[in-house]
């Protein structure tokens, strides 16, 4: 009997002693949040490209277009402008393809829960009427849904294959849809069909609304892009004449290119918010 007490509480002390002396493992770290151009990424569609490969491609685009425009106008100044233009292309680019992604989805999003809501009415459960929007659901979320499925039938685990859901659409409109979906399965299924019409109803009406305010709009977002190009393109083609362009190489030349620069960027900022109309944020979104 001794000999069991003893042995205990020597194992006892080995374990306490062990709790202090022996190194901790480092837990894991939280997930960090997404940065700004990550989420731009996410949204245009283009999760399996980098924000540090975006950087670099913005990085060759502006050596590319300055090698150019010095080759042309042989005047540094104007190059490094030029430069400036071009390296920011690529980021236009994504942000011009988020914004149509958004648009198709706020389109076809309707269609999308119409066809949800007569699968869950034929007696469908709502994991096999998700999945069956990969077939015949609206062509631009046909793919998110298919891996919707996939990953579904790999892991059956409907929380966990939402919350990647909501990852892939990247929309924020695909995120009230979802977190509405995931109440609706936590509380139960008997007001998933009313909730389904109510839901496609007031997204009918919303793109119909701001279908009419962006159609009044475009003029103030239009107005802005041409009066920033405008100034530029004289530039450009007054680099023809090499008398006039070489004024830009002294001093008071580059400070009439970055105060006009300056002037160009704020006065495009104003514009752009006059006629910008209000966006949804992610709120469900998470880090994506």
């Amino acid at each position: 009997m001794g000999v069991v007490v003893g042995l205990g509480v020597g194992v006892g002390l080995l374990l306490v002693w062990s709790a202090f002396a022996l190194p901790r493992q480092p837990g894991p770290r939280p997930a960090r949040p997404a940065g700004r151009l990550s989420r731009l990424l996410a949204a245009a569609g283009m999760v399996e490209v980098s924000a540090t490969g975006l950087l670099a491609l913005c990085a060759l685009a502006a050596v590319l277009v300055g090698v150019v425009a010095q080759v042309i106008t042989r005047t540094p100044p104007i190059a490094v402008v030029f430069a400036a233009m071009g390296g920011y292309v690529p980021i236009a680019i994504v942000s011009a393809r988020a914004r149509r992604r958004q648009r198709e989805f706020a389109e076809v999003w309707p269609e999308a829960i119409d066809n949800l809501a007569s699968a869950v009415r034929a007696g469908l459960s709502l994991p096999d009427a998700l999945a069956g929007l990969a077939v015949r659901g609206p062509e631009p979320l046909r793919e998110a849904f298919a891996s919707f499925a996939l990953d579904y039938q790999v892991t059956g685990r409907f929380t966990d294959c939402l919350d990647r859901l909501k990852t892939t659409l990247s929309d924020p409109v695909g995120d009230r849809v979802v977190e509405g979906l995931r109440i609706a399965r936590e509380v139960g299924g008997g007001e998933l069909g009313k909730l389904l019409r109510h839901l496609s109803g007031y997204l009918r009406d919303e793109q119909r609304t701001r279908s009419e305010l962006e159609a009044r709009q475009a003029w103030a977002v239009n107005g802005a892009r041409l009066a920033v190009a405008a100034p530029w393109v004289v530039l450009l083609l007054m680099s023809a004449q090499p008398d006039v362009i070489g004024r830009y190489r002294s001093t008071g030349g580059v400070i009439v290119l970055a105060v006009g620069a300056a002037l160009c960027v704020g006065a495009y900022r104003v514009m752009m918010r006059i006629g910008r109309l209000p966006t949804e944020r992610r709120i469900l979104g998470g880090t994506s």
